[in-house]
């Protein structure tokens, strides 16, 4: 049985924005194994190390120096490029950056959306958009329960103000321009707490972590009994993947909407149980509550439903908590050992599409 998304992308042209990232590096690297042909369009690596520079994805696509707020650049890019499908992926995606740069978080944030948008709706191509912007989105009020795609959006610190605006101009496009006809079908993907090797990003825990980890010193941990929808970063790409080819097929505009990518609610764990687990995993280290009242806010709880993801798409998480962690700390202890990064990031891309066809013919 093959992948819901195995056969899409294969001689695709795919604009992939914020390639050079954690995430899209990790997408240009699976897009590649499907055979398409991926065009990056991004500012370079966000970090030292980076995934991108460790597994070499410049010679896995056709590597572009970008930055989505100059319009002029960009069109000129996809007028030559002409993509089937683009995956928009850049951002600034640090909460408590955000802080510190609010202006270049809300223009990199919510212009560079616009701007991949308006585009689209200038270019006479067909093109299918997949706008990723984030969990944060949502009016966090704290909830047991998971948050829909209908609940309200909103955001107390700016990064999350800056995904609430994305969203709320994603849909004022969509009503205002993509109604008619099928040649710009639009869709946004909202994920979770996104774990996995190759992310170095700072103030994110688990690169934190094997950071102080590496350096034989403790984690310090920040509101360690916050729970988080944390899944491995394989999870929500398999959705943007099955979106973006449900997109392509143009047969089903109630497609045309948001869809949440998330672990299942049972996999939803404190900060504190996940950085236990890396400690275990790692095989030493201990972890000290650094905790500061004054703080910048950040949210408590998180949760998010994902039955219309599972409804429209035929889309669930494949991997649990325990399984997310263990891949990730598998592949930083292979490259605290000099394992070449691309081999284990396609192994780990192999074992989860297997785990995808394994599951789906039970």
């Amino acid at each position: 049985m093959r992948n819901p998304w195995s056969d899409a992308y294969h001689g695709r042209r795919v604009l992939v924005t914020g390639n050079t990232g954690f995430k899209g590096s990790w997408l240009s690297i699976w897009l590649h194994q499907l055979g398409a042909n991926v065009l990056g369009y991004s500012l370079e690596p966000p970090t030292r190390p980076s995934l991108f520079e460790q597994a070499d994805v410049k010679r896995l696509v056709t590597q572009v120096h970008g930055d989505l707020r100059d319009l002029d650049h960009l069109t000129q890019v996809w007028r030559e490029f002409r993509p089937e499908i683009v995956f928009h992926l850049a951002a600034q995606s640090l909460v408590r950056a955000s802080y510190r740069i609010p202006v270049e978080t809300i223009s990199t944030n919510v212009l560079g959306t616009v701007n991949v948008m308006d585009v689209a709706r200038l270019h006479q191509d067909p093109v299918a958009l997949v706008l990723i912007t984030s969990d944060k989105c949502y009016e966090n009020r704290e909830w047991e329960r998971g948050y829909a795609e209908d609940d309200t959006l909103g955001g107390r610190d700016i990064y999350s103000g800056s995904k609430a605006a994305a969203e709320i101009l994603i849909s004022s496009y969509r009503r205002s321009f993509f109604r008619e006809g099928d040649r710009v079908p639009a869709a946004s993907a909202r994920a979770g707490n996104v774990i996995g090797g190759g992310d170095w990003a700072d103030d994110r825990i688990v690169p934190d972590a094997v950071r102080a980890l590496m350096a034989g010193e403790p984690i310090g941990v920040r509101n360690p009994p916050a729970v988080r929808p944390w899944q491995h970063v394989l999870e929500p790409l398999s959705g943007y993947l099955q979106l973006g080819a449900a997109l392509l097929d143009r047969a089903n505009q109630a497609l045309w909407t948001a869809f949440n990518f998330g672990p299942a609610v049972r996999n939803s764990r404190s900060v504190g149980e996940l950085v236990s687990l890396v400690v275990e995993l790692w095989g030493s280290g201990e972890w000290r509550d650094v905790s500061q009242p004054g703080a910048p806010h950040e949210a408590t709880l998180l949760r998010l439903d994902i039955t219309r993801a599972g409804r429209e798409l035929g889309w669930q998480p494949r991997w649990n908590f325990d399984q997310a962690v263990r891949h990730t700390i598998e592949w930083y202890k292979a490259s605290s050992r000099g394992e070449p990064a691309l081999d284990h990031c396609r192994d780990q891309i192999a074992t989860y599409e297997a785990h995808v066809r394994e599951s789906s013919s039970v």
